[in-house]
């Protein structure tokens, strides 16, 4: 069996350690690590200078046989990383890498600007180091081999571009080249994603199934406030078909524990989820939204060909749309208030007949900070499904701020979306 491989992520830049930008493509990278078999035992955000970038990147070199950088390669003067890579590494010179050369004459001439000189240093690179072509940016992604004698084992070091369609775009290459350079676990992974059940209920929920996984397998949780909790188990090394038999197993006695709370066996969305179910019995949705502003909507038009299935929404955050376009009552909204469930019912079963759709989702509630009271609090939303079997209710709160409160409001009206589209195709079935 191959050794494990380690790896460690370093941000370069001011610009994340005084918050002004908020790294994405650490998590991201880990991800794509993590899949091939190898521990990322290292995030770290180094500020632009100099000499603390060379003997932090040297620290994380000594103990990692793969260390990616990203960010610090922009065209400006401030931008001092690719010459602290090049102290780093022992480089003696520098010269023009012609591949990344053209592509910034490409990307500066279809943008119609022209070629300073200040462009064309971003192709100068430093003597020794290998250079994959940014397809998606002017910054090189530089590839620099330490010899064993160096770090005491053989490391890497990959230096991506911080802009995270740059970055994002480039992991297809660096996985290659891990895969061509290092001797690499055979690794197992299976995901299970979950909504309705909080990480800690669903960690009491399974505990016992947990306790007798066996050694060789192990469980994370990752908790997400659209998608629910993901849980990924994994199996490192050894004969991948023995494993992927085992992690079948272990996820059939899964299902007959926590299977009203599973709604994919592999890593997609809620949204994604909804589509499909739709999509195989020709089914069509649209949305009534207030409090969820046409997050919901969003969400649900992220899938891509969700014009199968998506006909529309009305988002009636005035209880003036709601009444005179989703054809709410005015005595309702007197009666109950808008944050009801008198209210969302009509919403819903108002824009399933306005659409002529099959489903309808409609949502009002109060995400705060302001604007609770004691009978409805902040945190409140009641949600309204309207479907082939009719429409019903239910009401959740949340205590979270105003983003998390929608982001709570939105996934969990597609939950109670799914589950009644699944009652209703088990009724297709009967």
């Amino acid at each position: 069996m191959s050794s494990v491989h380690t790896a460690s992520i370093c941000t370069i830049g001011d610009e994340i350690l005084i918050g002004q930008i908020v790294d994405t493509n650490s998590s991201a990278i880990t991800r794509e690590l993590g899949a091939l078999g190898i521990r990322t035992s290292r995030m770290i955000s180094i500020g632009d200078d100099h000499d603390t970038i060379v003997s932090e990147l040297c620290n994380e070199l000594k103990y990692n046989n793969i260390v990616i950088t990203t960010g610090g390669l922009g065209p400006t003067k401030d931008d001092i990383t690719k010459q602290a890579l090049a102290d780093l590494f022992g480089s003696k010179g520098w010269h023009i890498h012609e591949g990344q050369l053209a592509k910034v004459h490409e990307i500066l001439h279809h943008r119609g600007i022209d070629v300073l000189e200040v462009n064309r240093n971003q192709a100068l690179v430093p003597d020794g180091c290998e250079v994959i072509v940014n397809k998606r940016g002017t910054a090189p992604i530089m590839v620099f081999r330490f010899e064993e004698e160096r770090f005491g084992h053989k490391a890497v070091l990959y230096s991506l571009p911080g802009v995270p369609f740059e970055a994002l775009n480039a992991l297809p290459d660096i996985v290659d080249d891990v895969k061509k350079h290092f001797a690499l676990n055979d690794i197992s992974h299976r995901t299970i994603m979950t909504y309705g059940i909080a990480e800690s209920a669903l960690s009491k929920l399974i505990e016992n199934w947990e306790d007798a996984l066996p050694e060789d397998m192990h469980l994370a949780y990752l908790p997400n406030t659209i998608t629910g909790v993901r849980l990924r188990l994994s199996v490192y090394g050894g004969d991948r078909t023995k494993h992927e038999a085992a992690l079948k197993s272990q996820i059939d006695a899964l299902r007959d524990i926590a299977g009203e709370y599973i709604y994919a066996y592999s890593d997609t969305s809620l949204q994604a989820t909804i589509g499909e179910l739709l999509r195989n019995q020709g089914w069509t949705l649209s949305c009534a939204e207030s409090c969820t502003g046409g997050l919901i909507s969003e969400l649900i038009v992220s899938v891509p060909g969700s014009s199968d299935y998506y006909l529309g929404s009305v988002t009636s955050y005035a209880n003036s749309v709601k009444q005179q376009v989703l054809g709410v009552p005015e005595e309702i909204i007197v009666s109950h208030g808008a944050v009801s469930s008198e209210c969302v019912r009509r919403m819903a079963e108002g824009v399933r007949r306005l659409t002529g759709s099959d489903f309808a989702v409609a949502t009002s509630g109060i995400a705060g900070p302001t604007g609770g009271s004691e009978e409805k609090p902040v945190g409140l939303v009641w949600i309204g499904i309207a479907s082939p079997r009719g429409s019903f209710t239910r009401s959740f709160v949340y205590k979270n701020d105003r983003k998390r409160n929608m982001e709570r409001f939105a996934a969990t009206a597609l939950n109670l979306l799914r589950l009644e589209i699944l009652e209703n195709t088990k009724r297709q079935c009967i």
